[in-house]
């Protein structure tokens, strides 16, 4: 049975692509407000995940926009990793059309929560890695498997790549955390394009949804790489990890 998608279902997602695409810019964790806005409107969890893959693409494209100031210091950065991100993007996104829907209906509550925790100790993470010793010789090889990994979490669902991304980066890179979210942003859409693609090919894109997220993240996107020039993400991300709780609950339940 196709989903119906009301006006207030349009306002919803407009509303949540606009948060999404800000949370994306700013420390990433977009995918956790975009999903559940899909599941309200009772898209099953699948499409909606799909969906939200392809609906947020955007927000990425506006917070590239916002970060290219530092984007060009990292071009041969981005020509080192560019091809595995895209690689791992395919692979995530190959895997979750593979496997049967009901494994992702059991796996998504655990992502979700997964994905939250990584996303509430992101400060600490960066933190820790920010004392590691950036001159170790195998530091190409590890962020280079961290990218494809990442790569392939983000293509299967996705919500808190971004801040896997940063981390992977700030083992590699002793660079600052502005520098870096540029880096991780061009890395996000290139993962987020992989699997828009893919799913777009393959259907179950709810496109009433796709295109109001689309909308609403592109707006967010610039809108986010603006702010995190001028505030601290600690409110956004407090939201954030109360959404990511709550829609663990709501799908265990």
């Amino acid at each position: 049975m196709a989903t119906v998608i009301t006006p207030l279902h349009v306002i919803l997602f407009l509303a949540a692509g606009i948060a999404a695409g800000i949370f994306n810019a700013i420390a990433g964790g977009g995918t956790l407000l975009a999903f559940p806005a899909l599941l309200v409107a009772g898209v099953p969890a699948l499409n909606a995940n799909i969906t939200a893959a392809v609906g947020i693409v955007p927000s990425y494209l506006g917070s590239i926009h916002g970060f290219r100031s530092e984007i060009v210091e990292q071009r041969l950065r981005v020509r080192r990793l560019l091809p595995t991100a895209l690689a791992g993007g395919l692979c995530g996104a190959l895997l979750l059309l593979v496997l049967p829907s009901t494994s992702f209906r059991l796996v998504v509550p655990w992502i979700v929560l997964a994905a939250t925790a990584l996303f509430a100790f992101q400060p600490w993470i960066i933190a820790r890695l920010d004392h590691l010793a950036h001159d170790h010789p195998t530091r190409r090889i590890l962020i280079q498997a961290g990218t494809f990994v990442v790569g392939i979490y983000g293509g299967y669902f996705g919500a808190g790549a971004s801040i896997l991304i940063l981390a992977v980066l700030s083992i590699g890179y002793a660079d600052s955390l502005l520098s870096l979210t540029g880096l991780r942003s061009v890395l996000a859409v290139s993962i987020s394009l992989m699997s828009a693609t893919v799913f777009i090919i393959h259907g179950h894109v709810v496109w009433a949804g796709a295109l109001c997220l689309a909308l609403g993240t592109l707006v967010g996107g610039v809108l986010g790489a603006r702010l995190i020039r001028l505030l601290s993400p600690t409110l956004l991300r407090t939201i954030v990890v109360v959404v990511g709780i709550s829609t663990t609950i709501a799908l265990l339940a």
